[in-house]
């Protein structure tokens, strides 16, 4: 395993089409072991992350007696906080030719990990909002950097099977913490305790990775000229949002924000229609990211061939899908269990990357990264303006009534959005004759 902080000087095999024989044939290059450490710290703190995301709805709202309304408000500070801070931890690690980054994502990591036990020792709303935060801040902090490393560590031309390699093992991770969580509720007798203390161990094994394995300067592996010269001056964001593409985009992440409701929230709604044993509710968000894999891939193509901004308006189509039978009369059992994640998890699938790729589009290229917040930015702030709607009809009026509200008000964005998608009829060309003129 590389450990070194050096690199060798490039070889004259290494050429920008990527590496090549005496031949000139194209060789595979071996994926670096930097992205492999990396990917194995993802795996780690992801088993970690998964086991508390998996059991922490029904820990608030049955074990500790917190009021859904309560419960939207923490989901939304756990969802959007992680978001809010991206932009710091990639300017922070930056810093410090190269060494920044291993720094900033080792604080990143540690923060998350601390965060596990304290869940064991608040009771109150503002005390479990504010460990929420702080473990999201470390998520946020540590994304950028982590990217950074993987970029840095990867051959130009093996970029993209990097980043897949090092998503691949994060997904791993991702499907085995739900489980871990499942087994521990089952046979420990105090479950929770046993969760948040195995959580902490496994996020302590992640950091304890990254610092050991990880090196400590991120250098190129490679000759790369794409990203040298000076940088151009940067957006600001209004003048962004005066381009009116991203505008339309940014308002229509907004408008179906606002009626999304959040993972944790649809599987509460599941639970109770079912009256699913407690036990079992970890095992849902696995289902969810089963159908996210499988489809993920051949939704993308469907994105290229049918248009970005359609796929990701029928995919809000597919969420309005899964409310709806959650609000059906009839059925019941594992058919509704698995319709329903099935849907959601194409919901993502048609969504998650889809909106990226139609920002990128709209976008220049040297305000890619700023263009891309606005919108996420966006997004992310109206979900969690819907997660204190929906706790809050939830508590007035019932699951029911408030997965209704939720249905009613996604089919109206849906509508208003695919008005501000549609595009605009081309101009008639001056003096051009009538089709009745004979």
């Amino acid at each position: 395993m590389y450990l070194a902080d050096g690199r060798p000087a490039p070889s004259p095999s290494v050429s920008p089409g990527g590496r090549r024989d005496g031949r000139g044939r194209r060789v595979r290059a071996a994926v670096p072991s930097t992205v492999l450490v990396l990917g194995a710290v993802s795996l780690i703190t992801d088993i970690s992350s998964e086991m508390v995301t998996a059991v922490l709805p029904l820990y608030l709202v049955a074990e500790l007696g917190l009021s859904p309304l309560g419960f939207g408000v923490l989901d939304g500070v756990y969802n959007g906080v992680s978001a809010l801070v991206r932009l710091v931890g990639g300017r922070l690690s930056d810093g410090g030719g190269g060494r920044g980054h291993k720094a900033v994502a080792a604080v990143g990591y540690g923060l998350s990990a601390l965060c596990k036990p304290l869940l064991l020792m608040v009771h109150t709303l503002p005390l479990i909002g504010a460990v929420l935060a702080v473990d999201r801040t470390g998520k946020g902090l540590r994304t950028a950097p982590r990217d950074a490393m993987i970029s840095l560590a990867a051959e130009p031309a093996a970029r993209g099977r990097a980043f897949g390699v090092h998503r691949a093992m994060d997904t791993a991770g991702a499907l085995c913490g739900p489980l871990v969580a499942f087994v521990l509720l089952r046979a420990a007798a105090e479950g929770y305790d046993a969760v948040f203390t195995v959580s902490f161990c496994v996020a302590v094994l992640g950091v304890v990775v990254l610092l050991l394995f990880v090196p400590g300067r991120a250098l190129p592996a490679a000759e790369d000229t794409a990203g040298r010269g000076p940088a151009g001056p940067r957006t600001p964001v209004r003048a962004l949002l005066r381009r009116p593409q991203v505008r339309r985009l940014t308002a229509c992440a907004v408008l179906l924000g606002l009626t999304t409701v959040s993972d944790s929230f649809l599987y509460l709604a599941l639970q109770r229609r079912l009256d699913l044993p407690a036990g079992w509710l970890p095992l849902l968000p696995l289902g969810t990211a089963a159908a996210y894999l499988s489809l993920a891939v051949p939704m993308g193509a469907l994105a290229d061939r049918i248009g970005r901004r359609r796929l990701f308006l029928a995919g809000h189509l597919v969420l309005l899908g899964a409310y709806g039978l959650l609000l059906a009369p009839f059925g019941g059992g594992a058919g509704l269990v698995c319709g329903v994640l099935l849907l959601h998890g194409a919901f993502y699938a048609a969504t998650d990357g889809v909106l990226a790729a139609a920002t990128a589009d709209a976008v220049p290229e040297d305000a890619r990264g700023s263009g891309l917040a606005v919108v996420q930015t966006g997004q992310t702030a109206a979900r969690f303006v819907c997660s204190l709607a929906f706790g809050a009809a939830w508590t007035a009026w019932g699951d029911h009534t408030a997965v209704l509200a939720a249905a009613v008000g996604l089919a109206l964005a849906a509508a208003l959005s695919a008005r501000l998608l549609r595009p605009a009829a081309p101009a008639p060309a001056p003096n051009s004759p009538s089709e009745h003129t004979p």
